[in-house]
This record gives structure tokens, sequence and C-alpha cells, in this order.
């Protein structure tokens, strides 16, 4: 492989560095703005000042009167924060993982379900809601085994098929998997047709917070998660150039694929055991930072965090407002805006898909 001069490298390094500065800008802002809405926006009106007051007031070396009650307070503190953060949290996961797996795949078309992670994981619902019911905290647990058991054993029959390294073996395993738990959750739920308006209310997408339980859920798995996607964004772009050119390189493929694929997994299976199925958010947001700034994913990465972030609290609130007193399932939101910007980026996009 012919190497650039260190000039040149340094000289095309800038302009990267420059678009991504303000790229960066850009989204931080998008979903600042996006959780400001959310906390000023809801079935109760309150003050926006008040609102603001009362976030002000909890921040180091700040006092202020925000003259909310109790009652308000409340509403802010263990209603719409918490959801603000959770669809954060959710969202920066999903995009990550899909933007990821596009990445250690190859394939523009991956997302965070690749492997199996929401067939497995709505059969472990499934389960759940049949066993115990849809309000246990048994049913989060549940879909998180059933994710990570999916993925496995679709490792499992990768590693049959082809030794575990071909991407494509991988892929055609998830598929496999997929239809089989697929199937058991169709034959459990026809057993079982009394739960089966809960299960499609799972499997539509929600988030429900009272409190900061289901963030503290999420918190530590999307963390980890994050922490090692975002460590490895640029073995991705060495991912990019063929598996035995990286390993000319010095970098083993199938090492970087399994820990890739592991934390892509883990954020994302603890992702969906507190949301349920949402769809789009990692294929999307990945795709429309690459528009911006180009097919490295040492910025697609930690972009689509932000992205993604930004993108499903914007989601969240349309999901809470748009029938109000009523929720629109939230899988159906990120559906009814990603398809359509899905379609127009394949018809737009003239420089192909990139690495």
């Amino acid at each position: 492989m012919r190497l650039l001069p260190a000039s040149r490298r340094v000289e095309e390094a800038r302009p990267l560095r420059r678009l991504s500065l303000s790229a960066v800008g850009v989204v931080v802002a998008l979903l600042l703005g996006a959780a400001l809405a959310g906390l000023l926006v809801g079935a109760v009106g309150l003050s926006p000042r008040g609102v603001l007051a009362e976030v002000a007031d909890h921040l180091p070396f700040v006092s202020v009167d925000s003259g909310l009650g109790e009652r308000e307070a409340a509403i802010v503190w263990d209603l719409r924060l918490p959801r603000v953060v959770l669809a954060a949290l959710v969202g920066a996961t999903l995009a990550a993982a899909g933007a990821a797996y596009q990445g250690v795949f190859r394939n523009p078309l991956a997302d965070p379900y690749l492997l199996g992670v929401a067939a497995g994981a709505g059969l472990g619902a499934t389960v759940g809601i049949v066993t115990v019911g849809p309000a246990a905290a048994l049913v989060p647990a549940a879909a998180f085994a059933g994710a990570v058991v999916a993925v496995m054993l679709t490792y499992a029959l990768g590693g049959i098929a082809g030794g575990g390294r071909a991407g494509t073996t991988l892929v055609l395993a998830g598929v496999a998997v997929a239809a089989f738990f697929t199937a058991v959750q169709t034959f459990v739920q026809q057993r079982h047709a009394d739960t089966v308006r809960e299960v499609y209310s799972w499997i539509l997408g929600r988030l429900s917070t009272v409190g900061w339980s289901e963030v503290a859920l999420l918190a530590p798995y999307a963390a980890v998660s994050l922490v090692v996607l975002l460590l490895h964004r640029r073995l991705l772009d060495v991912l990019a150039v063929g598996e035995e050119e990286a390993e000319t390189l010095g970098v083993s493929a199938s090492r970087v694929r399994l820990l890739v694929v592991a934390a892509a997994t883990l954020g994302t299976a603890a992702a969906v055991a507190v949301s349920g199925l949402i769809g789009f958010v990692g294929i999307v947001v990945p795709h429309a930072v690459r528009l911006l700034v180009g097919s490295s994913y040492r910025v697609i990465v930690p972009l689509s965090v932000l992205g993604g972030a930004a993108f499903l609290v914007l989601a969240d609130l349309g999901a809470r407002t748009l029938a109000a007193p009523a929720e629109v399932p939230l899988g159906v939101i990120t559906a009814f805006v990603g398809a359509p910007f899905f379609a127009v980026v394949l018809r737009s996009s003239r420089r192909g898909w990139g690495p």
C-alpha cells in the first residue's frame, strides 16, 4: 500500500477536522434543542421560564427560584427529564451500533438488529409477558437475555459454517437465527392469544418512565458499548480496505469484528430491553452523517452517537404529543420519518455507499 507523504496527509486531515468540528457543533446544538423541547412540551402546560429555572437551580453554584409547585417540579424531574435522557441513551446506542455494524460488515444496509437481536429480544419479551405479565420487571431482563442468546447462537452457527471469520457467513447465520426465533415467538403468541396486544405494544417500541429506574438500568451497558465502539472507530476504517489488507497492516479482522459486534450487541440488547423494537435509528442516522461528513468511521461513529440521541428525543416528543393524551408507538414515528428519508438517501446518493 502506497503511503502519502506526511505533509500531504496533514493537509488532507485539516479539512476533515474543520468539517468534523462544524458538524459536531451543529449536531450538539440540535441535541440541546431537542432536549429543551422535550422538557418544555408535554400534556401538562408548564411555564418555560419555570422549567428552565428549575433545571438551572440544580446546577452547581446556581440558585434560582423557579416558582414551580411540588407537583410541577415532580413532572420535570420524575417524568420529562428521565424520558428525555432515556430517549437520548437509546438513540445514541442504536445509532452507534448501526454505524459499527455497517463498518465491520462493510454492508450499508446493516443495522443493530442484523444478527438476530430483534428476534431474540422479541421472543424473550413475549415469554416474559406470557409468564409474569407486561408490567413486571422481568420483561426487560427476558428481552435482554433473548437478544444476547440470539447473537451467541448466530456466532455459533457462523463458526460451524465458516469458522466465524467471514462477515457474510455471520449475516446469513443471523438471518437463520432470526427466522427461527420469530417462528417460536409466533407459536407462543398463538398459544396465549390474550397477550397479543401487550406483546405488539412492546414490539412497536415505547418509552415509559416514572423516575430514573430505566435510565439507571440502561446507562452502564450503554456506556460500555459506546466507549468500546468509539475506541475502535479508526479500526473500522482499516477494515474498509478489506480483511486481507487489514491483516497485512497488523490488524486482526476477526478480533476487531468480535469486539465491535459484542459491544454493539450489548448496547442494542440493553436499549431494546427498555424501549422495545425501534427501527430505522441505526440505519438512517449513520447514513445521514455519512452524507454530511463522508465515509470515515472516525467521524461517523461519534456523530452518530449525538445524531441518534437528538433524533430519538425528537421522535419521542412527537410520539407523546401528536395524539395527546394518547401516545403513538415510537416505532411508528421512527418508521414514518425514517423510511421516506432512507428512500431519498438511496435516490440522491451519487458517490456510492462508501466503505
